[in-house]
């Protein structure tokens, strides 16, 4: 499957890792890059690598909450009206940068993310399963955006980002896509739709085998020693985090980031999960998750550096 994508997007390994990782997890995912960055590619390409039913809404500010999940519409024919699904209903559904849609538009795909049902017309439509938003956005400094709330944002498992690729990369991506031969349409995008049944099944297999993947107990209460260190940093042996930060991690962050550990290491083939596998998922699944304060953004002090500086202080077993 990685070797499917990769194909087609150069480099972002780890970033292609960590969809996975929320997709057998069935966490959601919001993805941040600058315009450019390859981000609608990389989910096109995991959709036709999964051959599951694929969708794209492009946010705008002008979106309505009926573009998303759907409206009814009047048939003057027959007089009646006929409710019209919107774009959420697919398996993977990509939300285009969606920090440029008004926050009403963003609620509505929100509340799908949520309950895993919509409501059109005051009637309760349930959404595929499985179901997998990400979302894309511009960094929050450029112009015309509107940032998540906090409660929004907690609903995302993880928070990844696309960096600009390093020079190899990009006269690759140059040799690949600038200089290639004209092709037809893409076969991947056919075939995810034409598989989108038999793909959706084996997710859910995957997803039930997660299950035999074991936690020790240690591993719990490791992952329990992160989050509590970001609510209550002095306990942690962590004082100067305290004019940092304002919030740490809710319990939504223990839950993703065990989920998330144990589907790194399913990928890496075990059975079990280590304090690594922990680490590994620790920056995408806090990130956003931890906001700092200004006396933080005054020194340039970011979350990744605060988790950095959480691994390093929390005792792993």
């Amino acid at each position: 499957m990685e070797e499917s994508v990769a194909r087609r997007v150069v480099g972002q390994k780890e970033t292609l890792k960590g969809l996975l990782v929320a997709f057998l997890t069935g966490g959601h995912v919001l993805l941040e890059g600058f315009p450019g960055v390859a981000k609608t590619l990389l989910v096109r390409s995991l959709a036709g690598a999964l051959h599951t039913s694929f969708g794209r809404i492009q946010f705008t500010p002008d979106l309505l909450p009926g573009d998303v999940v759907g409206a009814p519409v009047y048939h003057q024919a027959t007089g009646e009206f006929i409710v019209h699904k919107g774009p959420v209903f697919t398996n993977l559904l990509l939300a285009d940068e969606i920090n440029r849609a008004p926050p009403k538009v963003q609620s509505a795909l929100l509340e799908a993310m949520e309950e895993g049902n919509v409501t059109i017309d005051g009637t309760t439509y349930p959404l595929p399963n499985p179901f997998f938003v990400l979302a894309t956005q511009n960094p929050i400094e450029q112009h015309g955006t509107y940032m998540l709330a906090e409660a929004q944002m907690d609903r995302f498992m993880m928070k990844l980002r696309m960096g600009y690729p390093d020079r190899d990369q990009e006269r690759e991506i140059i040799e690949r896509i600038a200089l290639a031969p004209a092709e037809s349409p893409d076969a991947t995008e056919g075939e995810a739709s034409d598989h989108g049944t038999r793909g959706a099944s084996q997710i859910l297999d995957a997803r039930a085998e997660l299950d035999s993947v074991k936690v020790d107990r240690k591993i719990q209460e490791y992952v329990v020693d992160l989050v509590f260190a970001t609510r209550n940093p002095v306990d942690a042996g962590l004082p100067d985090f305290v004019p940092l930060l304002e919030f740490g991690g809710s319990p939504r962050a223990s839950i993703f980031l065990t989920r998330a550990a144990r589907a790194h290491a399913y990928l890496e083939g075990r059975d079990f999960v280590l304090p690594d596998d922990v680490k590994n998922v620790a920056h995408p699944v806090l990130r956003h998750r931890l906001r700092t304060t200004y006396e933080a953004d005054a020194k340039g002090i970011d979350p990744d550096q605060l988790i950095d500086r959480l691994l390093a202080a929390v005792p792993s077993p």
